[in-house]
């Protein structure tokens, strides 16, 4: 009947559950006792208890036997057990003791090391080195072997300790990412065997610098691959020193030096532009506002403004600097504060501003590939990254919106077909460029979807010379245009748009002291990277993201 063998005592008002327990209870008392003590049992739907039948009562002394015996055993091992890790810890205290009476001293009577870098192990085999670095992962072999990975920023390099070197209470308590310093000699690995660089350091001696907490506190407590996202972004100072973070922000720097190499290649000079500005240049819903002593001013959207005040002093020129925008667009592809490749150009016609888009991305992705070291990260990351050689394919707006329609890809909000004059979302947009597979350069927008500085074509006054350069698996990466370069053709812009031109003098100005006709464009660099190295979202493509919701650490 209903009961508990947990709080049951055996009785009318408070029974046990099963008979079995009622066994266990009898057969502890003492053996003249048990005689005195019958079992009744009540059936569900039953109205009074009977006496237990025999066979139900053998049937659950045997279970009862069966039960003490498992118990039995299990409080055996479980005596056993503890007694064995009492053990094991007394021997772990034991070695813990002893490896603190075991000191290292360098050997004075060996060549005096030389300290270098990882990256210059390979030219430093057979020398006796010292190196500085990071324990990325670690590896016990026995009491008389250790294998250390050591990181330094430049590379990775194995390191072998061996014997006494184990023996040290460091040794015995070192921790991932603790900072060490190792001597030795570089040896290239036997036959069969790997190791980064195909070589390995023999400790002959080594120190800890600075050591990493262990326990609850460690590295792999903090961060490790099943983190939730936003703890990772939390914990972004720590993420930093896995391979894949490195191994983009290594690309970044890489692929930052290659836009200058490539800029300064071609003769454009770099300027660097003010980030507290007064005007804007790409709408004012995405403005980050702030007191400037008393006077309304605003991060920058962009440079190009001032890059363009640079071109009757400078020739062509560009800059990589950050840009703002406040968009609450909480996507894969956004963020609020991202490095801005701008460039302007005078003297062009708007095919020259294409082939020029397209010379730099493919003269950028070449200095980059042709690098060892960082192609080698690339493939890793993205292994099917190959440099682009066939021509960007170039499709007007009006072709994109037959593309779409023709496609069965649907307006979101209605689910009606595309229309002249609707700016394209992002989704349609990528599905289009992923299903071509191949960058487009994607021009003629209509004027009212695009900035107010943008010039309409002579031969369609509807549409702009503008163009985006939209890349397979990222989207938009490149937008630029032509910029109007006459007077009053922009002071109507400025009306249009509902801007004070007042404000703008010192950009009317460059129309009224010899005009001429110019384009230029700005990249952003997060999703540049994204696209070679195939990251999900531009967070992962720069130091500290900042975006809605995410300003530190």
């Amino acid at each position: 009947t209903t009961g508990s063998d947990e709080t049951g005592s055996g009785t009318k008002c408070t029974p046990y559950q099963t008979s079995v327990a009622a066994v266990a209870v009898i057969v502890s008392m003492p053996e003249e006792k048990q005689a005195t003590f019958k079992i009744a049992v009540k059936k569900a739907g039953e109205a009074e208890y009977v006496e237990i039948t025999a066979s139900a009562l053998k049937k659950a002394r045997k279970s009862h036997e069966i039960a003490a015996k498992k118990a039995k055993k299990q409080a055996e091992q479980s005596s056993k057990d503890k007694e064995q890790n009492e053990a094991k810890e007394a021997e772990e205290q034991r070695r813990l003791d002893d490896s603190k009476k075991v000191v290292l001293v360098e050997d004075a009577s060996l060549a005096v090391a030389q300290q270098i870098r990882i990256q210059d192990s390979v030219k430093n085999r057979n020398t006796r080195v010292k190196v500085f670095g990071w324990v990325h992962r670690q590896r016990v072999q026995g009491k008389d072997m250790m294998f250390i990975v050591l990181r330094d920023g430049t590379g990775h390099l194995q390191c072998v300790l061996t014997d006494r070197l184990c023996h040290t209470y460091d040794a015995l308590t070192l921790t991932v990412e603790s900072a060490i310093a190792v001597y030795g000699e570089i040896k290239e690995v036997p036959a069969g065997k790997t190791a980064p660089d195909g070589h390995e350091l023999i400790v002959d001696y080594w120190h800890v610098v600075g050591k990493a907490p262990g326990g609850d506190d460690s590295f792999a407590n903090r961060v490790n691959e099943e983190s939730d996202p936003s703890l990772l972004l939390q914990q972004r100072h720590l993420v930093l020193r896995g391979d894949r973070a490195s191994s983009i922000l290594k690309i970044r720097a890489r692929v930052m030096r290659a836009f200058r190499d490539h800029f300064d290649g071609n003769g454009y000079f770099e300027v660097t532009p003010p980030c507290m500005v007064q005007t804007e240049v790409e709408g004012g819903s995405t403005l980050f506002e702030f007191d400037y002593y008393g006077e309304k001013a605003y991060l920058t959207q962009s440079s190009q403004l001032y890059l363009e005040t640079c071109l009757p002093s400078m020739g062509a020129v560009y800059t990589l600097s950050e840009s703002y925008r406040a968009e609450k667009s909480n996507t894969r592809r956004h963020l609020s504060e991202y490095t801005h490749c701008e460039a302007e150009i005078p003297f062009i016609s708007f095919n020259d501003l294409l082939d020029t888009i397209e010379a730099m991305v493919k003269g950028v992705v070449n200095r980059v590939w042709d690098e060892p070291t960082t192609r080698a990260m690339i493939t890793q990351l993205n292994p099917d990254f190959k440099p682009y050689t066939e021509p960007f394919v170039r499709m007007r707006y009006e072709e994109a919106i037959k593309w779409l329609n023709d496609n069965g890809i649907k307006r979101a909000e209605d689910g009606k077909d595309f229309e002249f004059g609707d700016d394209i979302p992002e989704a349609p947009e990528r599905r289009m460029t992923d299903t071509i597979g191949k960058p487009i350069l994607l021009t003629h927008f209509p004027g009212p979807i695009k900035a107010f500085y943008m010039p309409a074509t002579k031969e369609d006054p509807r549409v702009t010379e503008s163009v985006d350069l939209l890349m397979p698996n990222v989207g938009e990466v490149v937008g630029g245009s032509m910029r109007i370069w006459d007077h009053d053709q922009l002071l109507a812009a400025f009306q249009r748009q509902g801007l004070n031109p007042d404000v703008y003098y010192w950009y009317l100005d460059q129309r009224k002291y010899g005009t001429c006709p110019h384009g230029g464009f700005g990249l952003g660099i997060e999703r540049f990277i994204a696209w070679i190295t195939n990251s999900y979202t531009v967070r992962e493509c720069c130091l500290y993201p900042r975006f809605v919701g995410r300003c530190q650490p």
